[in-house]
C-alpha cells in the first residue's frame, strides 16, 4: 500500500439526484481509495491511497456557500479506514461540519469511529451506517479481509446506538446465491443490537471491477459461477426478478422484526 498527500481543488460533492438510500444532499470523501480493498468494490483497484490533506481548509470555504443538508461521509471510501488514526481527517471535518449546522451521515465498516463518539453526540443530526454484507466469517475473509469481523461490527452498532446515535446497518452490497440465507438473521441481530434501520442493495458489476468479482467467484465458488452469467446476462444489475425478490424479502423480515428497511 501506497500513501499520498495532495491537494485537491473541492470537497463538497452535491448529490444531483433524489438519494432515497441515504437520505443526502452532499457527500465528502477524506480519502481516495480505500486501505480496506473489499473484493465487490471499486475502491480495490488502486493500491496508493490518497490523503486530501487540504480537506479541513476546503470544507471551511465551501460549507458557507451550500444550503444546509445532509451530508454523506464515505460516500465512496471509507472515512475511517486505517490512515484515519494517523491524520484525522475525518475527526477534523466532522467538527467543522458541527461547527456550520450541518448534519451528516456516516458510511464505515471500521471501529474507528467510536473515537468520535464525543464529536457525533454534539451534532445537530448525526447518522451512522456500518456496513454489515455477511454475518459469515469464511464469507467476509474472502471479500472483506482487513476489515473488522461482523461480530466487532455488531459491538459498535451497540455502543454507537447506546450513546444516543442514530445508527443502522447496510447490508450492501447483498452478494446473490452467498448471502440469501443470512438475510433474516442479519435483520433480527441488528435489531438485537439496537439498530434503528436496515438498509440494503443489490451487487452491481461494472467493468474492471465486475472481472475481479467474478474471478473471485470462480476461485471460491466455481458452482455459482453460471449462476451469475444467468443472473446478469451482461447487465451490470441482476435481473427484475431478483431485484423484486429481494425487495419482498427484506420488507417482510423487517416488518416481523419491527425495524424501518429505510431511514425516517
Amino acid at each position: 500500500m501506497m500513501y499520498k498527500c495532495a491537494h485537491y481543488p473541492s470537497l463538497l460533492h452535491t448529490i444531483t439526484t433524489k438519494d432515497h438510500l441515504f437520505s443526502g444532499k452532499y457527500t465528502i470523501d477524506p480519502y481516495q481509495n480505500c486501505e480496506f480493498g473489499c473484493r465487490y468494490c471499486d475502491s480495490a483497484q488502486d493500491a496508493t491511497i490518497y490523503i486530501k490533506i487540504n480537506a479541513v481548509e476546503q470544507l471551511q470555504q465551501e460549507l458557507p456557500m451550500k444550503k444546509k443538508g445532509m451530508i454523506i461521509i464515505g460516500s465512496v471510501h471509507d472515512p475511517y479506514q486505517p490512515i484515519e488514526q494517523s491524520y484525522q481527517l475525518t475527526r477534523s471535518l466532522l467538527k467543522s461540519i458541527a461547527e456550520q449546522g450541518f448534519s451528516c451521515h456516516i458510511l464505515t465498516k471500521s471501529s474507528l469511529v467510536l473515537r468520535d463518539i464525543d464529536v457525533l453526540s454534539n451534532m445537530k443530526t448525526c447518522l451512522v451506517t456500518i456496513s454489515i454484507p455477511s454475518l459469515n466469517e469464511s464469507t467476509t475473509n474472502i471479500f472483506e479481509k482487513r476489515v473488522p469481523p461482523p461480530s466487532e461490527r455488531l459491538k459498535v452498532v451497540q455502543q454507537l446506538s447506546n450513546s444516543g446515535i442514530t445508527t443502522g446497518v447496510a447490508i450492501i452490497p447483498v452478494l446473490p446465491f452467498i448471502v440469501e440465507n443470512e438475510l433474516e438473521e442479519a435483520v433480527k441481530i441488528a435489531k438485537d443490537h439496537n439498530a434503528h434501520y436496515i438498509l440494503y442493495k443489490h451487487l452491481e458489476l461494472r467493468g474492471d471491477q465486475k472481472a475481479r468479482y467474478l474471478e473471485v467467484i470462480k476461485t471460491y465458488f466455481p458452482l455459482l459461477l453460471q449462476h451469475y452469467e444467468q443472473l446478469y446476462n451482461n447487465k451490470h444489475m441482476p435481473n427484475e426478478e431478483y431485484l423484486q425478490n429481494l425487495k419482498d424479502t427484506m420488507a417482510s423480515y423487517c416488518k416481523h422484526y419491527s425495524i424501518p428497511n429505510k431511514i425516517e
